[in-house]
Order: structure tokens, then sequence, then C-alpha cells
């Protein structure tokens, strides 16, 4: 117990150290991203500051399982410098079983990035886009969805708005059912109402079939009212920028990802591309511990017998390929290529399996 809790200790403290050092990497990178991203804007350098705090917890993030493997290189590399695997070794101990405390601390980490630090980079995220938004000039459609269905917000030329809520929708948000559109001018004063049986998005705008419509400026707007067997109202909305309205899956944190995969549904648009992520999300744990069996698996020889250079790049060559290996099959799960658990949770089976099967043969041998 006490070796367990040595090794735990060990890979802790190196996995805080790789963490620290990207910190520090991303934190510049992102601010010298901000820095020219608002250039030309009123900004404040303090505000650039706070932009640049809420965009590298993402970015850290999205790189845990790269921070893990390295933090075991690191481990394992000063504890083959010292002989102390060959000592456990020497007392008994086989290399899977010096594993179990790594690998422990590696699923924990992965329990506490998944349960915590998925909604604290949720949150930032979506400060993040709220700020970059208020900065930037000009306004853009937003979507959001609840109980009631699905709302959509568009701009139009002389600077009103125009928000649209529908009962349903279809795949791609581009055809509306149970619609209504309210017209709100420049200083916010609601101006016409129009309710619809069915909207469909075309080049340009608008078709919507079966409306009836109201203006609010006449002094009596039910009086005056006029249906349309087809009525046209200008839109600058692409399906690209519909589907770009949506909050992406990881702007929410993962406890509200099934009741928001729920709505989606229920509105009659796809979630595939938040199921992916949910079950990623789900699936880090084993991701991480699999990159401390692939870091392990290249780096668990005494220096003595050499080529310690080559095993690292390898370790680092296999694990940057499961990484990008993951994200191609994110890709290939949200346009629906290959199943969505099988996306998900493929690469960190695989991930576990590799160095698994390389570690026994070099145990029997």
């Amino acid at each position: 117990m006490t070796l367990h809790l040595y090794f735990a200790r060990r890979f802790a403290i190196s996995f805080a150290t790789v963490l620290g050092v990207f910190f520090g990497i991303l934190l510049l990178i992102d601010l010298v991203e901000q820095v020219r991203r608002f250039d030309d804007a009123q900004i404040s350098f303090l505000e650039i500051l706070g932009l640049t705090a809420l965009k590298t917890p993402e970015s850290l993030y999205r790189i845990l399982p790269l921070i893990t493997i390295l933090g075991t290189l690191s481990l394992f590399l000063s504890l083959a410098r010292t002989s102390e695997l060959v000592v456990a070794r020497a007392s008994g101990r086989s290399a899977l079983r010096s594993l179990g405390a790594p690998i422990a601390v590696a699923l924990a980490i992965g329990v506490l990035a998944t349960a915590v630090l998925n909604p604290l980079v949720a949150v930032t995220s979506r400060q993040y886009e709220a700020r970059v938004d208020a900065f930037s000039s000009g306004g853009n459609s937003v979507l959001s969805l609840s109980q009631e269905g699905l709302w959509l917000r568009q701009g139009d030329r002389r600077g009103g708005q125009t928000v649209i809520r529908a009962g349903r929708a279809n795949l791609d948000g581009t055809e509306l059912y149970g619609v209504s559109f309210l017209t709100f001018n420049a200083s916010g004063t609601p101006t016409s109402r129009i309710e619809a049986e069915r909207a469909r998005l075309a080049p340009g705008g608008w078709q919507l079939a079966d409306a009836k419509e109201w203006q609010f400026d006449a002094p009596n707007p039910e009086r005056s009212a006029r249906r349309h067997e087809m009525l046209e109202i200008e839109s600058s909305l692409t399906p690209n920028r519909i589907l770009e309205s949506f909050s992406t899956p990881s702007a929410i944190p993962v406890w509200a990802l099934p009741r928001f995969i729920a709505q989606l549904e229920r509105a009659g648009l796809s979630a595939r591309k938040h199921k992916v992520w949910l079950h990623m999300e789900l699936a880090q744990p084993l991701l991480l511990a699999a990159m401390v069996l692939v870091g392990a698996g290249f780096t668990m020889r005494h220096t003595r017998f050499g080529r310690t250079g080559l095993m690292v790049l390898l370790a680092l060559g296999l694990g940057f390929s499961l990484f990008f290996i993951r994200n191609f099959a994110q890709i290939l799960g949200e346009n629906g290529q290959i199943p969505v658990l099988l996306a998900a949770w493929g690469p960190p089976v695989a991930a576990v399996l590799l160095p698994l099967g390389l570690l026994l043969h070099w145990e029997d041998g």
C-alpha cells in the first residue's frame, strides 16, 4: 500500500507540473490571439486579459489526454533513472501491478474533469462568447430551445429585430411548423406579428404558408389583419448559420446535456452531435487511463537498455495518433458515418488494449 501511495503521489505531481506548464503556455498564446483579434476595437488591456482567462480553460481541457501522457512519460523516465522500477520489480511486483496507482489517479482525474471541470469550462465558454459578441460589431442570429419549442432571432437592415418561435422544425432548422414572427423596430417597439402554419427558409428569406398578419400601427389590428396563402419575409439567415446558432456541445455542462438532447429531439432537430459529445465526456476517464498505459508501455524500462529517446518518441507518436483518431471518430459520429457509441468509446477502448498487449508481451519476455 505504501508503494502504491508513493507511485500515486509521484504521478499526481508529474501531472500537475505538466498541467501548470501548459496552462502558462496556452495563457500566453491566447493573450496574443486576443490582442491580434481586437487590435482595432476600443477594448482595454484588462478586458483582453479577462477574455484570455475565459478562453484558456477550454483550450487546456481539450488537451488533457496529451497532458496525461506527458505526465506519464515524466514519471516513468524519472523512476527509470533512479532505478526505482528495478527495485520494485526485484521485490516481486509486476509492471502491471506497479501501474495500478497511476491508472487509478488518471481515472480519478478523468472523473473530476468530467464532473467538475466540464461544467466550469462550459460556463467560461459561454461567458467568452457573450463578451466577444458584445465587443464585435453587428448582431448574430440566436437560436435557443425551451419547453415551448425553439426560438430564433434575426436582424434587418433598419436595425430592427424579428423573433421567431416554432413548435417544431426539420433536422436542419430550415422548415418550421406552427410558427410565429414578432417584429420590433430599432427602438424595441413591436410593429407586427405573423402566425403561419409552416415556414420554409429559401435563398433570401422565409416563405410562409397559410399566414395571418397583424400590423400594430393600425387602430384595430384584428380588424385590419390580413390572410396570405403564401407570404415572403426577407432574411439573411442560411441553413449553416441556423445550425451554427446552436450552443456547441462543449458550452453545455455535461449534467445538462441529456435534457438539452431531449429538447432538441422534441423540437424535431438532430441531436447526434450532442450525443457524441456526451458519450465522449463519459469516456474521458478511460481515455486518460489509456494514455497512462501508452506512456508506460514504452518507458517502463531501465535506462541501461538504451534507445530511451526513441521510446519516448514512439510513445508520443502513438499518443498523438490516438488523440487525433479520437477526434476523427468524433467527426464521423457527428456526420452519422459510424454509430454514436462506436465513435465515443471505440478509440479509448482501442487505446487501452493496444499498450496493454505490449506490456503483457514485454512482461512475459
